[in-house]
């Protein structure tokens, strides 16, 4: 059953890779500490069905699944306390993908960055558009609107470029709710702009596609050897060195205690050298490392442990998803024939019982919603909004409490022959129902 009062949020992790420093500062020891957090429900998946769409080695997807699920534990992720289970275990999410992609317009994947970008480059390079453009590609954000409202989720943990693909999984929830009722929780995303952002060895953004990373759990030496390969400047022992756009100093600082990182930035200026400042940086992420490295080995050495802590996880994770896709299929009427929902006279009852909002996005980018009565008729038409939250906001202020009957003027139009008394009626309508 789906608890009321508590704030779901919902991670994924594609698994193609192994995890450097970069992944555990920017994403995994935030959102572990995050799990901790009262009121909340946390939802964290292995996302190897979006995996399929990167990597065609079999054995990496299997490896880097491992590799994953155990640095997610040893970090610190307790399977108890969360929803913590590998995608392909949920088969309704596939399920739901398909449900989604019936109620999608393709020009609303069109529009998304991947594709565009894999779009340009062919265009650049004067080939056919969609060359080497897979159907899984151009579906992704499908698959991952499927993972986020499977469970109902609210808030969805994402950096900068992320933000649209939360973006479109609310259209296609707001898509749903509008042909087949109010099923859908509209996710929004979550950008934690206090989350560090690792540079790698060369300045850049840590990043195995630049061939700069630290590796997170790495023998010690080989992360020895890769911090000595942190490129500085030429300043010798006993010159003053500066603290800025040095990656050395803001990756110590970003495992270092307030008064650790202001020893350092002492240091520098008394002129550290740079070989005593790498192995600095060494003993202190192998300080916090290390105690994680031993757990992880431990899990790694023991596949059938996590196979058991996943499957235990995916059945606690079915047990929501399950009976809910139960409801959307009988939703848009994949049913047992004997079923009375099978009734139109029935489900058209059923779906007008209450006034209600529709909220939608136009052609023109931006986001509206109307009211309309029990029996489906237009009552007030919204203004236009630039993004779906205000739209939102502003139906979820009409639900709480109505405005003077003149103040509707402000949020958009009513329809011909509606009174400002019949909204305020049928918002009553609906409160009293909630």
């Amino acid at each position: 059953m789906i608890k009321t009062g508590v704030t779901r949020f919902l991670t994924g992790i594609t698994t193609t890779g192994t995890p450097h420093l970069g992944n555990y500062v920017g994403a995994i020891r935030p959102a572990v500490q995050a799990s901790r957090r009262a009121g909340t429900e946390n939802f964290y998946f292995l996302a190897d069905y979006h995996a399929l769409i990167k990597c065609d080695e079999p054995s990496r997807i299997q490896r880097s699944t491992m590799e994953i699920a155990a640095c997610w534990i040893a970090a610190g992720l307790d399977p108890q306390q969360v929803f913590f289970y590998r995608q392909s275990d949920i088969p309704g999410v596939a399920e739901l993908t398909w449900l989604l992609t019936c109620v999608t317009g393709k020009g609303v994947l069109n529009r998304a960055h991947a594709y565009k970008a894999a779009v340009d480059k062919n265009a650049a390079a004067g080939s056919d558009p969609d060359t080497g453009v897979s159907a899984g590609l151009f579906m992704y954000p499908v698959l991952m609107a499927a993972d986020i409202l499977m469970f109902k989720a609210h808030k969805i943990p994402v950096g900068h470029d992320q933000v649209q693909h939360i973006e479109m999984a609310r259209d296609m929830a707001q898509s749903f709710n509008h042909l087949y009722g109010e099923h859908f929780v509209l996710p929004e995303a979550a950008v934690d702009e206090s989350v560090a952002m690792l540079p790698g060895l060369d300045g850049r953004k840590m990043s195995k596609s630049y061939d700069n990373i630290i590796a997170l759990f790495a023998p010690p030496e080989q992360i020895r050897k890769q911090i000595a390969g942190i490129v500085t400047d030429s300043r010798a022992p006993g010159e003053p060195k500066e603290v800025e756009g040095s990656a050395l100093f803001q990756i110590y600082r970003a495992f270092a205690s307030p008064e650790e990182t202001a020893a350092l930035r002492q240091a520098y200026a008394d002129g550290i050298g740079w070989g005593d400042a790498k192995q600095l940086l060494f003993e202190r992420i192998d300080r916090e490392v290390a105690p994680m490295r031993a757990r992880y080995r431990s899990l790694v050495d023991d596949p059938a442990e996590l196979e058991r802590i996943l499957q235990a996880g995916a059945q606690k994770a079915r047990a929501r998803a399950t009976p809910f896709l139960a409801q959307l299929r009988q939703a848009v009427g994949l049913r047992k024939l004997s079923d009375p929902g099978a009734s139109p006279a029935l489900a058209k009852a059923l779906r007008t019982e209450l006034p209600s909002f529709k909220q939608y996005r136009e052609t023109d980018g931006k986001f509206y919603f109307k009211l309309v009565d029990a029996r489906g008729k237009l009552m007030l038409q919204s203004a236009p909004f630039d993004s779906a939250r205000a739209a939102g906001q502003t139906i979820a202020g009409l639900r709480q409490s109505s405005p003077p009957p003149g103040d509707f003027v402000a949020i958009g139009t009513l329809a011909p022959g509606v009174a400002a008394a019949d909204v305020v009626t049928a918002l009553q309508t609906l409160a009293d129902a909630d």
